[in-house]
C-alpha cells in the first residue's frame, strides 16, 4: 500500500510493462455531471433472433449461411481488416513511410444462445472457448508474427452485434503494445532473471488491488490502471502463449473469467461494457522465456450511467484516472457472485 497522503491526493504511477505514467486524481468523481449519460441497456434479448447475422443458419451480410452450430463457430470476418493476399510492398519519401501489413481477421461466436455472454454461458463452455482461443493461436502463429484475441462487449465499446463473440485477427507486423511489452520484459528478465509479470503476481497476491484468485490465476487492478475498473489476469506458472495452458489451467482460467465478468457485471447492476484481450508472446522465432501471458480488461464506465473519456489531459499529456486502483477493487471484490451452473464457488 502506498502512503496514505500520496494516496489520497492527485499522483503519477509507473507502469513497468509500458514504460508509461498515469496521473491519479482522487475524488475526481465527485464533480458534478451535465455531461453525456450512457442509455440503460437493451431488454433481454431471445435465445435466437431470426436477424441476427451471427445466429446459426442465418444468412451473414456477404450472402453466406452460417451452419447449424451447436457450441463454437469460427468464420473468417466478412469484412476483415486484414487480409493474406496483401502485397508485402514497403514505400517511404523522407520522413513517411508505409508498408503492406498480410493477415486474417477471424469472428469467434462463443456460443449459439444469441441471448448468453461468457459470464452466464455453462462452465464447460467457456472451457470450450478457451480451447479455441488455443488452437486458433497454434494455428495462425504458424504463418503470423502476432495473434490477437480479444472480445469487444457491448455497443459502448464499438460491438457491432449483440450475439456473444470475440475476434481473433493475426498479421505480419508486430503492433506498437507488443513492441513496448517485448522491450520490457526481456530487460527485466535480462536484469532479474525472472519474468516480469510473474514478479508482479507475487508482490499483488495478497494486496489491496487483488479482484479475484484461484490456484492458477489472478486477476488484478493494476496499480498503474488507466481504465476506472480496469483489470490485468495472469497465469501464476510461467506461461507465454494460450497453447502451452495445460487442462488444469484451462479449466482454471474459465472459471476466474466467469467470476471475473460477474463481478463487472454485478458491480452496476447492467451488462458490463469492456474492451478484453489476450496479449502471448510473438511468433517471430525468439526465445520467449521472459514473457508472461497476460489479459488486459478495459471497461470503460465510472458508473451505471457515466463512461470515462480519453480526452483532453489525456490524449494531450498523459493518461488520468479518477478512482484509486485500490478503490476499484474493493467495490469489484463486494460484489456478490452468485454460485450455480455457470459461475462456480
Amino acid at each position: 500500500m502506498i502512503p496514505g497522503l500520496l494516496g489520497d491526493s492527485p499522483h503519477r504511477r509507473f507502469d513497468p510493462l509500458r514504460e508509461e505514467w498515469v496521473l491519479v486524481s482522487p475524488g475526481r468523481t465527485n464533480r458534478p455531471w451535465l455531461g453525456r449519460r450512457e442509455p440503460e441497456p437493451p431488454t433481454a434479448k431471445p435465445a435466437y433472433d431470426p436477424d441476427c447475422y451471427l445466429c446459426p443458419r442465418n444468412v451473414r451480410a456477404n450472402g453466406a449461411q452460417n451452419p447449424d452450430y451447436a457450441d463454437t463457430f469460427v468464420f473468417t470476418n466478412d469484412f476483415a481488416a486484414l487480409r493474406p493476399d496483401t502485397p508485402l510492398t514497403a514505400w517511404s519519401d523522407g520522413l513517411l513511410r508505409a508498408e503492406g501489413q498480410q493477415g486474417t481477421s477471424r469472428v469467434l461466436c462463443f456460443s449459439p444462445r444469441h441471448d448468453l455472454t461468457l459470464s452466464s454461458m455453462a462452465l464447460g463452455d467457456v472451457r470450450s472457448v478457451v480451447d479455441v482461443w488455443a488452437t486458433q493461436t497454434q494455428e495462425l502463429g504458424e504463418r503470423y508474427r502476432w495473434v490477437q484475441v480479444f472480445e469487444n462487449r457491448g455497443a459502448e465499446m464499438g460491438a457491432s452485434n449483440p450475439h456473444p463473440h470475440g475476434q481473433i485477427w493475426a498479421g505480419t507486423a508486430l503492433p506498437g503494445s507488443a513492441v513496448r511489452e517485448e522491450a520490457t520484459q526481456r530487460r527485466h528478465h535480462a536484469a532479474a532473471d525472472r519474468r516480469l509479470l510473474l514478479d508482479v503476481a507475487a508482490q499483488e497476491a495478497v494486496g489491496p488491488r487483488v479482484v479475484e484468485r484461484t490456484v492458477g490465476w489472478l486477476a488484478v487492478v493494476p496499480f498503474w490502471a488507466v481504465w476506472p475498473f480496469e483489470t490485468l489476469l495472469i497465469p501464476l506458472q510461467p506461461v507465454s502463449r494460450l497453447p502451452e495452458l495445460d487442462g488444469a489451467a484451462r479449466a482454471d482460467l474459465a472459471i476466474i473469467l466467469q467470476r471475473l465478468m460477474a463481478r463487472y457485471d454485478g458491480l452496476f447492476d447492467r451488462p458490463f461494457p469492456f474492451s478484453f484481450g489476450w496479449h502471448q508472446a510473438p511468433f517471430d522465432g525468439r526465445p520467449t522465456h521472459h514473457w508472461q501471458l497476460h489479459a488486459h480488461f478495459y471497461p470503460p464506465l465510472l458508473g451505471a450511467h457515466v463512461r470515462k473519456f480519453m480526452v483532453g489531459y489525456e490524449l494531450l499529456s498523459e493518461s488520468q484516472r479518477d478512482i484509486t486502483p485500490e478503490d476499484a477493487a474493493e467495490r469489484l471484490r463486494l460484489v456478490t457472485v452468485p454460485v450455480g451452473d455457470h459461475v462456480s464457488a
